[in-house]
């Protein structure tokens, strides 16, 4: 049994400024993406100006952040919004969505592609390795804040949480920065070392994700006020939310592979 170190979430205060762990992991993330797409950029199959990095970045964070608040208010919080709407603005308050982050990431990458005359499904190509990095970081920042922790175990890495009852339980953060960081980033970075049809690697992206965050779903706790649906002990609104991603990735990977398309680039 291991228990959590139950680290202060202010990595630095300056009189009445507080600079949390949770920020400086984001910050970290966004960072090692950029440094990723630098990288990424100057791959002989890959048709991308460097400059254009730091702008697709930009395009990206804002729509982690404005998409990141909005989903989560409207899949996890709807009652409460409904209630007061203002509360979508509270994002002091915390509370943020992967898959809201992921629909508003969708959304900047039309902005983008309509500023810079290029093809939506390019730019998803170009980016789906580049975020895991923001994946894993954010998820090291869950672990620093003790959140997110997961259901009982009797598992030898079972770890006790500060917030949660004395009994050891699964630490599912680290599992989803292993599993939706590392490992798709090593996946997704090999894959696209090597061209391949337009679709494919956004498509592989969305599998992915949607079959580790369900596999982490069955042993992450699901939120108080929503708990497991339609009567089940493991159906939860994240499974739900991974639905979409498994059937439209899978399905952008068929028509990637039987169809003549244009390469990534």
């Amino acid at each position: 049994m291991l228990t959590h170190p139950n680290f202060d979430p202010v990595a630095l205060a300056l009189g009445p400024v507080k600079v949390h762990w949770y920020g400086l992991m984001y910050l970290a993330g966004f960072y090692g993406a950029w440094w990723l797409g630098t990288r990424r950029a100057r791959q002989p199959h890959i048709n991308w100006p460097r400059e254009q990095v730091t702008d697709l970045l930009f395009y990206i964070v804002m729509g982690v952040i404005l998409g990141g608040r909005i989903g989560y208010t409207l899949f996890y919080n709807f009652d409460r919004f409904l209630a007061e709407p203002l509360v979508i603005l509270r994002m002091w308050e915390g509370g943020m969505s992967f898959h809201g982050g992921l629909l508003g990431v969708v959304v900047a990458y039309f902005w983008f592609a309509r500023v810079k005359n290029r093809n939506v499904f390019d730019i998803a190509d170009f980016a789906a390795p580049l975020v895991p990095m923001g994946l894993l970081t954010g998820r090291i920042g869950n672990f620093i804040n003790g959140e997110l922790y997961g259901a009982p175990t009797q598992m030898p890495w079972g770890m006790v949480f500060p917030a949660a009852s004395p009994e050891p339980r699964h630490p599912s953060m680290l599992y989803e920065a292993g599993l939706e960081g590392l490992a798709m980033l090593i996946i997704l970075w090999w894959f696209s070392r090597n061209p391949r049809p337009r679709m494919a690697v956004s498509g592989l992206f969305l599998v992915l994700y949607g079959v580790f965050r369900s596999l982490v779903e069955l042993v992450r706790l699901p939120d108080a006020h929503i708990g497991y649906l339609y009567g089940t002990t493991w159906f939860t609104m994240g499974m739900q939310l991974c639905v979409p991603m498994l059937l439209v990735g899978g399905a952008m990977l068929l028509l990637a592979y039987r169809r003549p398309v244009a390469r990534e680039g």
